[in-house]
């Protein structure tokens, strides 16, 4: 990427409703690292999506960042939510979001979990495999069931983040006939509820043509589905993936045009959404406190800080890119490239490669990476005996804590006590 050294952080990759001085003030009071999100733009984004796909259209896919305060939003919000573990959906249920609002994903989920989800009142469970449609049909699961099904479309991203293809661990295939044979046998079953057809392509996918191309197979599979079975398809929903603006480079994708890309497929039927990147990417913002900084003559100036990728592993799983800036000097010239490395017993464990920075960084100053709303906190780990961070939302310029930040006494709170284990294995 080329940056002219003497321009100023670019200031529309935040949300509207944060900026430096309130990144300043909030790692005074909550320490670092902290998650930052702008809820007054979580908001917006879901208004955004219902208004183009109508509330009952949108399912925010909770794996991006959930909490219960994010799963009362939504609720807020009217939308539905998109929970793919027992853990995302006990998250759910006990913020008070309505089962009946819930679908519930996951390529291998048990017999335990289908039957806690069916006695909550869960209203849909997207079916990813024959076996578990025999669980299904042994617990007479009492909500909708959709199947997810594999278009055999490349949506031109990551390979651990497409999931379009026949290679994909989900779904089933359209190429080869599962995909009829299990909806087949949906359709067909005593004991089962028809919900629709699901079909997700992949994450952080740019291009609305394989969008496009996506929903044409599966519009294609519909009729072909409508014709053997003689049934309506009740819903069609098409999953999620609409890439954010990570780099002042990277594209601002438009919702309407992403209906529109859809609605081009798919027509009047009824459809539904699942974004969950979308919504909340940039409305968080990951405020760090640098500790060192390291010039390595000829190879690069390494500014490390506190955190790394016990709170945002994207870039050492995927080489995502991000982009950094120091809160209290927003509108400084960048002319030093640096790389923002995190504090963790890993070569790789680099925040920011060629992050541009005033060049008078140094130990103390706060540095900010912003759009890190979606897979930062919910990805999170302890690697390291790391507590995670604390995460707090504005709204209306008013901050509130929603997830404390984890004490060193929270790294031991599930182990066993050696001496009682001992006592456990010798019987005394």
């Amino acid at each position: 990427m080329n940056v002219d050294p003497s321009a100023a952080f670019d200031a529309t990759l935040l949300p509207p409703g944060l900026a430096g001085a309130d990144l300043v003030a909030i790692a005074a009071e909550y320490g670092t690292p902290v998650f930052v999100y702008d809820e007054d733009h979580i908001r917006q984004r879901c208004r955004t999506f219902a208004e183009h796909f109508g509330r009952d259209g949108v399912a925010y896919a909770g794996k991006a960042f959930l909490c219960r305060a994010m799963a009362t939003l939504v609720r807020e919000e009217g939308l539905h939510l998109d929970v793919a573990t027992e853990g995302e959906l006990h998250v759910a249920l006990h913020a008070g979001f309505p089962p009946e609002r819930i679908v519930f994903h996951g390529n291998n989920k048990s017999e335990g979990e289908l039957r806690g989800a069916g006695d909550a009142g869960v209203g849909r469970v997207v079916a990813d495999s024959f076996q578990e449609l025999d669980r299904l049909e042994r617990l007479g699961y009492p909500g909708d069931v959709l199947v997810r099904i594999t278009p055999g479309v490349e949506a031109h991203t990551h390979e651990y983040i497409e999931t379009g293809t026949e290679r994909s661990k989900f779904g089933l295939s359209v190429a080869t006939g599962a995909a009829m044979v299990a909806l087949r046998r949906v359709v067909e079953s005593p004991v089962l509820t028809f919900g629709g057809i699901h079909c997700h392509i992949g994450s952080q996918v740019y291009r609305l043509d394989s969008y496009a191309r996506a929903a044409a197979v599966v519009m294609g599979f519909v009729d072909e589905l409508e014709v053997v079975t003689g049934a309506r398809v009740p819903l069609i929903n098409l999953g999620g993936g609409l890439g954010a603006r990570y780099l002042a480079s990277d594209p601002d994708l438009d919702v309407g045009e992403y209906a529109a890309a859809l609605r081009g497929a798919v027509g009047d039927r009824p459809l539904m959404v699942e974004p969950g990147r979308a919504i909340v990417a940039r409305a968080g913002v990951t405020v760090y406190r640098v500790g060192t900084v390291k010039e390595i003559p000829g190879v690069t100036t390494y500014v490390a800080v506190d955190g790394g990728m016990s709170d945002n592993p994207r870039p050492v799983l995927y080489g995502a890119g991000y982009e950094a800036f120091l809160p209290d000097r927003i509108e400084a010239a960048r002319p030093l490239v640096a790389t923002v490395a995190g504090k963790h017993c890993e070569q790789g464990d680099l925040v920011v490669t060629d992050a541009h920075l005033p060049a008078d960084v140094a130990p103390g100053d706060l540095l900010a990476t912003p759009v890190t709303g979606a897979y930062g906190y919910s990805m999170a780990s302890n690697y390291n005996r790391v507590p995670r961070p604390a995460v707090v939302f504005v709204r209306h310029g008013k901050v509130r804590p929603v997830v404390r930040r984890e004490t060193l006494e929270d790294l031991e709170r599930l182990d066993v006590d050696d001496r009682t284990a001992a006592i456990r294995e010798t019987g005394a």
